[in-house]
């Protein structure tokens, strides 16, 4: 595999990483139909979890079988999978080195008290990534929320013995907490979560696309004085890859609740014009008939190949 000059720039950008975790991660930039073009998109199957089987599959009873999702990310031929351990755990040997793979070590569920501090459980282990050929682990953390410093403490000891081990790290950044609603998706807030990712040692920071909503005063009078562009989705997405030290750590944005096809083009072509890297996208795929969701995916990879 001859690794291309755009794909070497950014593997450049990791100077503290060692030759094990820059190759996990050029298996990502190099694998699909992205390959070598310094974008990515990453097939996420973690709603099951999260919202539960009924909410998340019954559109589309074949997405049950734990073979459709690696199927789907290999015949889009997508940058990688990410998933939960038994959902990788049920597919590993049938599909073993044909896709590059993220463990997701923690979730929750909705079934918990409206009043329950948000947070999530550590459900898998990094000797799990290894044992299931993964080239990296992913972890949720909840920025705003009570037990957001615990979050923290939990994935710095997580990076700490994957970096080690050569595995890459992705970060899901999803404001929660002390927060309006419109405010999880506010483009202070959103940036400010992508930043936290960052520090936390994240190779690849996955947040939602934001909106141009200011929840934070104190952040507010500083865009407003400095004249920070937020106009459009194209200037917020490149907002927050400045604030991923100037784009030197890989962006990338949830595809988020199901909508039209044309709206998720339209995404991309968003994030493709603010510098971003990329999508990470479940629902809008596993939801949708298979034939759909591949057409889809195959022109939203023409949009960041261009």
């Amino acid at each position: 595999m001859r690794i291309t000059q755009r794909v070497k720039k950014i593997l450049s950008f990791y100077e503290s990483d060692n030759p094990g975790t820059k190759s996990n991660l050029s298996k990502f930039l190099m694998h699909g139909k992205l390959a070598g073009s310094g974008k990515l998109m990453i097939l996420a199957v973690d709603q099951g979890f999260e919202h539960g089987p009924d909410r998340s599959f019954a559109s589309n009873p074949d997405s049950l079988h734990p073979h459709f999702h690696y199927q789907m990310a290999i015949d889009a031929r997508l940058s990688g999978y990410a998933a939960p351990l038994g959902w990788l755990e049920a597919g590993a040997d049938s599909f073993a080195g044909a896709v590059p793979t993220i463990l997701k070590m923690n979730s929750s569920n909705c079934l918990l008290g409206k009043n329950n501090i948000p947070d999530q459980a550590v459900t898998a282990t990094v000797q799990d990534a290894l044992r299931l050929g993964c080239s990296a682990i992913g972890f949720t953390i909840y920025p705003g929320s009570d037990a957001s410093l615990e979050m923290f403490e939990e994935i710095r000891e997580l990076s700490l013995e994957a970096k080690a081990c050569g595995l890459a790290v992705i970060i899901w950044s999803y404001a929660r907490g002390s927060l309006s609603k419109e405010g999880e998706t506010a483009i202070d807030v959103i940036s400010y979560g992508a930043h936290m990712a960052a520090l936390l040692g994240a190779h690849v920071i996955k947040v939602k696309l934001p909106s141009a909503h200011l929840e934070i005063p104190a952040a507010k009078t500083n865009y407003q004085k400095y004249g920070i562009k937020i106009d459009t989705m194209a200037d917020r997405v490149r907002h927050v890859v400045d604030c991923c030290f100037k784009g030197r750590r890989m962006v990338i944005f949830s595809g988020g609740e199901s909508k039209d096809i044309k709206d998720v083009l339209d995404d991309g072509r968003a994030i493709q014009a603010g510098g971003g890297y990329g999508s990470i996208i479940g629902r809008n795929c596993f939801q949708r008939p298979r034939d759909e969701a591949m057409n889809m995916l195959k022109d939203l990879a023409e949009i960041y190949r261009k």
